[in-house]
This record gives structure tokens, C-alpha cells and sequence, in this order.
């Protein structure tokens, strides 16, 4: 069983402070990080270096964004470790507006490793969000559905020593969803800011879980903690900065062009667990 599970949110956003970027991948709003945001990636990285040899993440999996891979990329390299790509902890977007497309989805896994050689594409994605966005509650029922078959996923697909403590790169809105799934408690606030880190540990049967339990599994020991940041936390965000109308989320507009597009895959990929 996995017993550490860490949870780092990307690192600083290059469209943030400017309005004029260019996609590395070509794909609509999946913006780089800007110099501050690579070297927020670089002290992450450091802060594991710091830890005892049997405290360090054994793998890292990324959500398919630039950002996240760019953030994952430096501890890749320093441990020797692979990131794996799963777009079930990927992005959170609100409800597409009718008539206006769909929201972008990053490509296959294959296509990433020429900006980053250290994915591993073995991994295949467990999950897809739709393209049609999701209200707050369909984001946590994509999170419970994805740990739920994570955990037993990883005993099945990864040997003992890969799987033993798991580093998650993803999205605030993600990791809020994530660690209130793991940790059983869909109120639990947080402001998670860029590059925090939230740290899990396995709960004991001793502690009143089932040792199988996925959802409220694991124990907080820190949660999106920015004191390994030179600049502490930065643009913290929590689901109460998002934009409600008459009780439901604002709806975003799709990519132009994407109209037409398939929405495909979608949600949990059965035939990847039907012999777990």
C-alpha cells in the first residue's frame, strides 16, 4: 500500500503577468510558468532533496498542463524518478456556455515526452474529464471516482518500491478536491498556493480504518504549506474565490473552433480496472 501520498500545486503562471504567451505545446490556455514560478519548482525540489532517502517521493504523477510537468521536471531529474501523466487530477474548469465549444484537452502522453524525457507514457490515464467543464460537486465526484481506483490501480500496475510514496503535481482546484478526498472530508478549506505542498500518511487500522479504505485513508501532517518557499505561499486560491451566479458556478467559454470536436474519452476507463 502506498503510504505517503504529497500533493504540490503548479508553480507560478507566465499569463499572469503577461498577456501576450505562447504555448509551448500550441494548446490554448496551457501557458508556461514564468521564471519565479521555475525556480518555486527548483526550491520544491530542493525541499525533498532534504529528506532522509526513505522519505522522498518514489514517483511523481503529473496532470497532462505544461505548468505541472514544468514543475515536476526538476525532481524527476534529481531522483532518477519517472512522472507519470494521469488527466484524472488535471484541470478544473466551470460548465462550458452553450454554443461555445469545449474546453482544451492536452494531448496523448507520447506527444509530451519531447518537452519533457522523463514522462513515462506505461501509464495510461485512469480517467478524462469532460470537455464540457464541471459544477463544484461534479469535481469532487471526478476526485472520489479517481482515488477510489487509483490506489488499487497503482498495486496492480506499479512494483512495491515505485509505488511506496507518490508525489501528485496538479491545480488548486484539484488539489483541494484531492486532499479532501483522501483525507475524507469534502469541507476541509485550504488556500493553496503556488508550489505549496500537502503531505498524507497512510491511516493504521489502529486509527479505525479499513487498511483497504481509499477515501479518508490518510491523515494531514501538513496541508499546502509554502514554508519551503523562499517567497512563501503566492496567489493562494480557494473555492470561495470562484465566481457563482444564482447559486452555480459561472460558465466559461469553450476554444473557439472546438465546436464540432469529440468528447471523448470520458470518466473513468473501465477496461484499465476491470481486473483489479
Amino acid at each position: 500500500m502506498t503510504e505517503r501520498i504529497y500533493i504540490a500545486r503548479h508553480g507560478f503562471r507566465l499569463n499572469w503577468i503577461n498577456s501576450v504567451w505562447t504555448s509551448p505545446t500550441g494548446l490554448p490556455r496551457d501557458p508556461p510558468l514564468t521564471a519565479y514560478g521555475e525556480t518555486q519548482a527548483e526550491e520544491l525540489c530542493q525541499y525533498f532533496l532534504s529528506f532522509p532517502e526513505d522519505e522522498r517521493p518514489t514517483a511523481i504523477f503529473s496532470s497532462p498542463y505544461y505548468r505541472c510537468l514544468q514543475t515536476s521536471s526538476p525532481l524527476a531529474k534529481a531522483l532518477g524518478i519517472p512522472i507519470y501523466v494521469d488527466h484524472g487530477i488535471a484541470e478544473w474548469y466551470s460548465p462550458v456556455a452553450p454554443g461555445t465549444g469545449l474546453h482544451p484537452r492536452p494531448g496523448p502522453t507520447e506527444s509530451l515526452q519531447k518537452y519533457f524525457p522523463e514522462v513515462d507514457p506505461s501509464w495510461t490515464s485512469l480517467y478524462y474529464p469532460t470537455r464540457r467543464g464541471e459544477a463544484l460537486d461534479e469535481l469532487h465526484e471526478r476526485i472520489d471516482t479517481f482515488t477510489t481506483a487509483f490506489v488499487p490501480a497503482l498495486e496492480h500496475r506499479l512494483p512495491l518500491e515505485r509505488r511506496q510514496r507518490l508525489l501528485l503535481v496538479t491545480h488548486a482546484a484539484t488539489t483541494i478536491a484531492l486532499v479532501r478526498s483522501f483525507v475524507g472530508d469534502r469541507h476541509m478549506h485550504m488556500k493553496v498556493g503556488c508550489c505549496s505542498l500537502t503531505e498524507l500518511h497512510r491511516r493504521t487500522p489502529a486509527e479505525g480504518v479499513d487498511e483497504k479504505q481509499i477515501i479518508g485513508g490518510w491523515k494531514p501532517i501538513s496541508v499546502v504549506s509554502g514554508e519551503h518557499l523562499k517567497g512563501g505561499s503566492s496567489r493562494e486560491w480557494g473555492f470561495e474565490d470562484v465566481e457563482v451566479e444564482k447559486g452555480r458556478v459561472v460558465e466559461d467559454p469553450g476554444v473557439p473552433g472546438s465546436e464540432y470536436e469529440e468528447d471523448a474519452p470520458i470518466g473513468l476507463q473501465r477496461q484499465l480496472i476491470s481486473n483489479l
